[in-house]
């Protein structure tokens, strides 16, 4: 008998518009029971940016997958009203739009404590509830371009640009520390009652991925004489993060004969097997390098020459190398390429097109004696409103009769 989904026994009340609602997604894609509750009109972010595949946003499709939509019209008393009955039977509720769209619908935390005293509430936005920024409208970049994570490009003409190949971080780690959160609100509901109201803002989590060269530049505010660089840079500060890489030469990036890697030796020991494998010792000798974290900053003349080794064998043939001389090589791969990577294949299969509209990458939680549940596609507006309010609620039909004339559904 195949074990149950981890969350099969957890359900979530999602009212969502564009892509916080992707804080659901993490945990549909582990076997919650996710609800969207939705206008009549619906998400437009079916609708929102590219690529859209037939008439439906990838935006959408990967965010939604696995949930079920329901339409209820919260500005009709009915349509609270089955909110509230929705919510008697949750173990969370999910605001993932401006903060306080449900407190204005007479949906707020303790309206909902009312019906359910261990409810987990959890309010996702742009900047936050709380700060000078709490009310500014905005879209996903906007979290990323706050926290310092993506400085302008300008043109040949003088224009300033978005940087083209950068990821997008709030989005997507906001959503992801949303839903530990819910997790340990619902696991402390569980144990004592309690109830928890959470909020989280993407633009933190941008700002919280960046901690290492946030907090490097804080400690760099103390004096010299307290805090220092490695003793292999003579205790000289480094730039922050992986500006500080720079003038890397054994932990660097090289041209192979058909593209890149990434060369990663700065312990010395790895160093010593480097050198070994490709029959330079000399190399070694000449530039043994200290016991840890020495990259041979600004090394040019051993640059030189390791760029000329790098160039003679396939990006495959050093991985190869890396793996039998136990020396840390690395592919260097773009979007794109790193779909055809072997290492990727074998562990990221696809969510086929077939099933989910289009192909998509899988939750990169690994069970080691079962599988996570197959998530359904992401569902059209409404389109399991009959089937959630009758199972759920055991609303009959002659329940959803008067709904339905009431304009609940719209």
């Amino acid at each position: 008998m195949s074990p149950s989904p981890l969350l099969s026994s957890v359900r979530v009340i999602e009212s969502s518009l564009l892509g916080p609602g992707l804080l659901s997604t993490f945990l549909s894609d582990m076997g919650a029971e996710v609800i969207k509750v939705e206008p009549p009109q619906g998400d437009y972010i079916r609708q929102m940016t590219w690529p859209i595949i037939g008439d439906e946003s990838l935006l959408h499709l990967h965010t939604h997958r696995g949930k079920k939509s329901i339409v209820l019209d919260l500005k009709k008393p009915g349509g609270t009203d089955v909110y509230l009955d929705l919510v008697r039977n949750a173990d969370a509720v999910v605001e993932a739009m401006r903060p306080g769209a449900l407190e204005r619908r007479g949906l707020g935390f303790e309206k909902l404590c009312e019906v359910n005293p261990r409810i987990v509430f959890c309010t996702i936005s742009g900047y936050g509830m709380t700060g000078p920024y709490k009310d500014m409208p905005s879209h996903g970049i906007a979290y990323d371009t706050w926290a310092g994570l993506l400085p302008p490009v300008t043109d040949e003409e003088g224009f300033c640009h978005i940087p083209p190949d950068a990821p997008n971080i709030g989005i997507n780690v906001g959503p992801m520390m949303g839903a530990l959160g819910v997790l340990a609100g619902i696991v402390r509901a569980r144990t004592t009652g309690e109830p928890a109201r959470m909020e989280i803002a993407q633009s933190d989590a941008a700002a919280y991925m960046d901690w290492y060269r946030i907090e490097t530049y804080r400690a760099y505010e103390r004096p010299e004489d307290e805090v220092t660089g490695n003793p292999s840079d003579n205790y000289e500060r480094r730039p922050p993060g992986l500006a500080g890489m720079w003038g890397g030469v054994r932990y660097q990036i090289y041209e192979s004969s058909d593209g890149h890697i990434l060369f990663m030796a700065s312990e010395q020991a790895f160093w010593r097997n480097f050198c070994e494998g490709i029959g330079r010792m000399d190399l070694f000798e000449r530039w043994p390098g200290a016991t840890y974290a020495d990259h041979a900053r600004n090394n040019t003349e051993l640059q030189e020459i390791l760029r000329e080794v790098f160039r003679t064998r396939t990006s495959t043939e050093w991985l190869d190398f890396g793996n039998e001389k136990n020396t840390p090589i690395a592919p260097v791969n773009d979007p794109q390429t790193v779909t055809q990577d072997p290492q990727f294949q074998f562990r990221m299969p696809w969510h086929p097109q077939s099933e989910l509209g289009a192909d998509q990458l899988p939750l990169p939680l690994k069970l080691l004696d079962e599988e996570l549940p197959s998530p359904t596609r992401a569902p059209t507006v409404g389109r399991d409103t009959s089937e959630v309010l009758n199972r759920v609620l055991n609303y009959d039909d002659s329940k959803m009769d008067e709904l339905r004339s009431a304009g609940v559904f719209g």
